[in-house]
């Protein structure tokens, strides 16, 4: 459903054919900030068979001034599939640096268009009429695409929150909200402010429920041009910018950094790319994660992952499935993952079961080179916090001690190597090479999926999936099938490897979606 209402077509393998032709020769600058071929200066063209030899073709064209012999149109042939159809065109006003794109229009297409083919353009006047039928910024599609979406995530999370225990929740956005809050925090991420680009967390709430919010005398307008202002006082995490309706719009009343169960979140990482998410219910816990937004690619999160078979339990906790009861302690690993993440130097973390007395030939042993030059007593900082009262563990303070422990772990797989824990969370060594145990065969084929919607599963190389931090994940998943890796990337992908039972094969899950 949601590739027929971004595209007007449903894109599938087997009755669509769709050609992509990102303008690479073009260098264009808004506001300073480059916009990237993909992001906005992408032509497309799919064709689709409508029977009795005749295709439907629906596209978007990216021309220059120059290319339309110096006027600014917006062209599209109008084809009801039965190869009759007419030219649409309208001349417009742009400002300089600003490529011409033109808008989506249902079941037409954009080509090259003969000059004695383009009608006369409309008068300047008429199309400040046109003009001030819409917002000053043009619509994002995404925005429409992705905002019932929202709500129905949102209703759903409830459902499972109330199934254990938890009663108060955050409003839902209303479709029409959600895409109001996406369309302008799209367009103020291709801003600039005194030269840096706006890093801006949304939360939609309103003030009476954000605890000790700091709350503007005068709320102020969601425009791309306030949040733009107000991004460098909301740049550093668990910062957001408060959001709720007052009359007929959405106004930003101030700032909090306290927000109610299931509030929904909307953060600008880089310019063209927003991650949609959610406050979960334990607050130490990472946000979950609806959907990735980048440029016109939308990357909304399969709730059904969870269900496929040999699931891994970080996976399931990313996706929200086993939200623990009030009291219960966090998913660590996914603690874990989300620091290794943020030191941005790539990692490798190894999960291996807890068994004591093991060899040097024995076990998750047998896949490393010896001697271990950062092998230590087993550092039980983790479990013996994980392990205190649930009292002790609703102090702020204890949440402070295990996120400092979490990071000093996590800062270890910026080392060259492996970071080693068992399933209780010790910690065992760090910096350790990783081999093909002896007498293993190579492994050769690894299964990818991601939980996204749309995602195909895929066998690939192992090669193909990244470094040498990949290919010794998998290898050492081949050889010791109870353990677990995680790989974080320089460049920000996350991938989970576990072994399969099921497909007799390591299982190579790309998780990087969920941890934005």
């Amino acid at each position: 459903m949601m590739m027929r209402d971004l595209f007007g077509i449903l894109l599938l393998a087997s009755v669509v054919g769709r050609y992509a032709f990102p303008r690479g020769d073009l260098r264009v600058a808004v506001a300073g900030v480059e916009v990237r071929p993909a992001l906005a200066l992408g032509s497309w063209v799919a064709f689709r068979n409508v029977g009795g030899g005749h295709a439907m073709a629906m596209g978007d064209l990216v021309l220059t001034v120059r290319g339309m012999g110096g006027q600014a149109w917006t062209v599209a042939w109008c084809d009801a599939g039965n190869g009759a159809g007419t030219w649409a065109g309208r001349r417009a006003r742009r400002p300089s640096g600003i490529p011409i794109m033109n808008r989506p229009i249902a079941n037409a297409t954009s080509t090259r268009v003969p000059p004695s083919r383009i009608p006369h353009p409309a008068s300047r006047a008429s199309f400040r009429r046109m003009q001030g039928k819409h917002p000053t910024h043009p619509g994002y599609p995404a925005a429409r695409i992705v905002a019932p979406l929202v709500a129905e995530h949102l209703e759903g999370r409830r459902a499972t929150a109330r199934g254990h225990g938890f009663g108060e929740f955050a409003p839902r956005p209303s479709p029409a909200q959600a895409e109001s809050l996406v369309d302008v925090a799209f367009w103020a991420s291709l801003r600039r402010e005194e030269g840096r680009g706006p890093k801006v967390s949304l939360a939609f709430v309103p003030p009476e429920l954000a605890g000790r919010a700091m709350v503007f005398e005068r709320s102020l307008p969601l425009t791309p041009r306030v949040l733009t202002r107000l991004a460098p006082a909301v740049e550093r995490p668990g910062i957001h910018l408060g959001v709720s309706q007052e009359g007929d719009g959405l106004r930003v009343w101030g700032t909090t950094r306290s927000v109610p169960n299931l509030t929904f979140v909307l953060e600008t990482v880089e310019p063209g790319l927003l991650v949609l998410k959610y406050r979960r219910c334990d607050e130490f816990d990472k946000y979950g994660t609806i959907a990735v937004l980048e440029g016109d690619r939308v990357k909304v999160v399969d709730e059904s992952a969870s269900s496929l078979p040999d699931c891994p339990s970080l996976l399931t906790s990313l996706l929200g499935f086993d939200a623990p009861a009030p009291g219960a302690g966090p998913h660590i690993l996914v603690q874990l993952a989300v620091s290794m993440r943020a030191h941005g130097r790539g990692g490798l973390l190894i999960v291996v079961p807890e068994r004591p007395g093991e060899g040097a030939d024995e076990g998750w042993h047998a896949s490393v080179v010896h001697p271990i030059p950062y092998r230590v007593t087993p550092y039980a900082e983790l479990p013996d916090l994980l392990g205190a009262e649930s009292e002790e563990q609703s102090h702020p303070a204890w949440r402070e001690k295990l996120q400092r422990s979490v990071d000093a772990v996590g800062g270890l797989t910026a080392v060259d190597g492996a970071t080693v824990l068992n399933d209780r969370y010790e910690l065992l060594a760090f910096g350790v090479k990783l081999a093909r145990k002896r007498g293993s065969a190579r492994v050769e084929r690894v299964a990818v999926t991601a939980p996204v919607v749309g995602n195909v599963a895929a066998v690939v190389e192992p090669s193909r999936l990244g470094g040498t931090r990949h290919l010794s994940a998998a290898q050492f998943v081949h050889d010791q099938r109870d353990a677990l890796a995680l790989v974080a990337s320089q460049d920000g992908r996350f991938t989970v490897f576990a072994w399969s039972p099921c497909e007799d094969i390591v299982h190579a899950h790309r998780v990087e979606a969920l941890l934005m």
